[in-house]
């Protein structure tokens, strides 16, 4: 079972705040993941981490949280074949072509008769609280869906201040200087991939993917006024990542993660849980460091 987050959403938790294990499990357990019924489209509800574990998995003061998502796929081109097919039966009959209210009204009911019977797409979202670095990180690609697991917590809590982490120094300039460097730090290198863009709006993209970045023709562009919006980076020669000037992280990678997206650690004595238990261990010892030492690169935390 692979636990290993791929895309890192970052928040920060107000240092005042703090909620108990006990008091996340209960909060959870009120609100699971329910199949959507079938007049809804969406249902949302919270998901054990693992079998073994409760609705909150707990290692030391980490807690693992993981919100489950239900949609019925019902695509608009369905919707209006289904009518057309059937305002041509009723043009037939009464002999004349159906007006726009009654072509929209005749789409509302086919989604309705077809909604029972819509695909179910369901997904799960991982996060992880952080209290000891006043943390909150959700495994997801897109500002959205990390916020919709915030706000899913705000929701059955009854508050949680955790808003995006914004460091001292904008990800764009430092990624800019260390490009036009370079080089980063004793703690990362710079892998091969690097996205950049103009200053002015609507200016093209220019982007290298595996590909060397420390020719002229890059300092050249960034020379030109363009700047860094993504930039791949290695950390320890243990972690590989892009970085983006949102200060998300994406296509996070283990050095030592096999294709899959789990390690090779375990023995023929080693449980499921077993596994699930040294894989957080090692996920969170991994990217604390990493994020430890990336704000630290950034200038510390913006107060």
């Amino acid at each position: 079972m692979s636990i290993w987050f791929k895309n890192l959403q970052l928040f920060t938790m107000a240092p005042s705040w703090e909620v108990s294990p006990a008091k996340l499990e209960e909060a959870l357990a009120a609100h699971p993941l329910l199949p959507c019924n079938a007049a809804s489209m969406q249902s949302q509800g919270w998901q054990l981490p693992t079998p073994d574990s409760g609705w909150v998995y707990k290692q030391d003061s980490n807690m693992l949280v993981t919100l489950g998502v239900q949609q019925k796929l019902l695509p608009a081109a369905v919707i209006n074949q289904a009518a057309k097919q059937k305002a041509a039966q009723i043009e037939q009959q009464q002999g004349f072509a159906l007006g726009r209210k009654q072509m929209r009204d005749l789409k509302e009911r086919i989604a309705d008769e077809l909604r029972p019977r819509a695909f179910v797409r369901e997904k799960s979202i991982r996060a992880w609280l952080d209290p000891a670095r006043r943390r909150f990180i959700v495994d997801s690609p897109t500002p959205k869906v990390a916020e919709e697991v915030a706000g899913a917590l705000r929701t059955d809590l009854g508050e949680f201040p955790a808003t995006p982490l914004i460091t001292q120094t904008a990800v764009s300039a430092a990624m800019t200087t260390w490009l036009m460097a370079g080089r980063v730090s004793a703690e990362f290198a710079l892998d091969q991939d690097c996205e950049l863009i103009g200053g002015e709006q609507g200016a093209a993209a220019v982007r290298y993917v595996r590909h060397g970045l420390d020719g002229a023709e890059i300092r050249s562009l960034i020379k030109g006024g363009k700047t860094v919006s993504k930039l791949g980076l290695i950390w320890r020669e243990r972690l590989s990542f892009v970085l983006t000037e949102k200060l998300a992280i994406k296509r996070l990678r283990f050095q030592a993660m096999d294709d899959d997206g789990s390690t090779d650690q375990r023995s023929s004595r080693q449980t499921e849980a077993d596994e699930f238990d040294a894989s957080v261990t090692l996920m969170i010892g991994e990217l604390g460091g990493l994020l430890d030492d990336l704000i630290t690169r950034l200038g510390g935390l913006q107060t």
